[in-house]
């Protein structure tokens, strides 16, 4: 992808379903309330993922500041809203993959990296021209556009999407998109046709494939229900569902009281049963205690 093109995209914006026809490229921010510039917030090895994705060495995360999405209770916060992150080049992006790959990184892994699409295509031409050989995981909310996937044929291994909501009352009230499932499941469909079944190394290491994550929301048990029998239903064994429960109630939800609590235990093993009884075999759950703000990575501009 040339400069030409970045620089087309970016100045009548349309990369995520927000179709914000902003001039990003002219200093505007879109919904996702970035510029054309790249700002990141964190590059470092991370053990939190998925083990298929974490294993021992790490995942190179790649934290992009600004998010599409814009949930009300996001955990990654500082980020999302565009509050944290370091200025860089695409070159420079390319540089820090390659760092990411020589710390032993199992593959490069991009964070809320739809809104910067065209940049992170034209750092990853040069990475691999200089040598990067890893996987790449697209790390993202779900509320993506089939267009701009498409775009990442070819450079994408691994998708590692959110479905958050079926229903689009709940979408609509805490991540403003009524549309979310009826976009994040066409989504998810272009996804799976890009990368096919998981595909797994040796060691047990993802090389290629879709893992959907959905972590349950207080008080919303039967519409997480609802997720899974969806995913289940459509895609069996041929993706893997992670079911989270890492929900942590943190600043500014005064106005969302029913979500401003933890996720008690009962509602999570519930749910886990459920999975189990409808034949969800392809999953991950999460034991032991999740909910802290310590399990939210420091956005300091580490590896930038």
């Amino acid at each position: 992808m040339n400069e030409q093109l970045i620089q087309e995209m970016m100045s009548d914006c349309t990369l995520c379903p927000r179709d914000c026809h902003i001039d990003r490229a002219g200093g505007r921010k879109g919904y996702c309330r970035e510029t054309d510039a790249l700002v990141v917030a964190r590059a470092a090895l991370h053990l939190w993922e998925e083990p298929c994705i974490s294993g021992e060495q790490g995942s190179g995360t790649v934290f992009f500041s600004g998010c599409p999405v814009g949930c009300v209770y996001c955990q990654n916060r500082p980020i999302a809203r565009g509050l944290t992150g370091k200025e860089i080049s695409i070159e420079r992006l390319a540089e820090i993959y390659l760092e990411l790959q020589g710390q032993g990184a199992n593959n490069i892994n991009l964070v809320t990296p739809s809104h910067y699409v065209p940049q992170i295509i034209r750092a990853l031409e040069l990475a691999r021209e200089q040598g990067l050989r890893l996987p790449v995981v697209y790390n993202c909310g779900g509320y993506e556009k089939v267009e701009t996937l498409r775009l990442l044929q070819g450079y994408v291994d691994i998708y590692l999407p959110d479905l958050k909501y079926q229903s689009s009352e709940i979408a609509k009230k805490y991540s403003n998109c009524a549309d979310y499932f009826e976009v994040a499941s066409a989504a998810i469909q272009e996804m799976r046709m890009q990368v096919g079944e998981p595909v797994f190394d040796a060691n047990g290491m993802l090389k290629s494939g879709v893992i959907v994550r959905h972590m349950t929301l207080p008080g919303y048990l039967q519409d997480s229900k609802n997720v899974i029998a969806y995913l289940h239903q459509t895609y069996g064994d041929s993706i893997f569902i992670s079911i989270m429960s890492q929900y942590t109630p943190l600043a500014n939800l005064e106005r969302y009281p029913e979500i401003n609590r933890t996720l008690p235990k009962s509602d999570y093993d519930e749910l886990i049963e459920y999975a189990l009884s409808i034949g969800v075999e392809n999953g991950f759950v999460q034991d032991g205690e999740t909910a802290l703000e310590s399990f939210i990575p420091a956005f300091d501009d580490t590896g930038v």
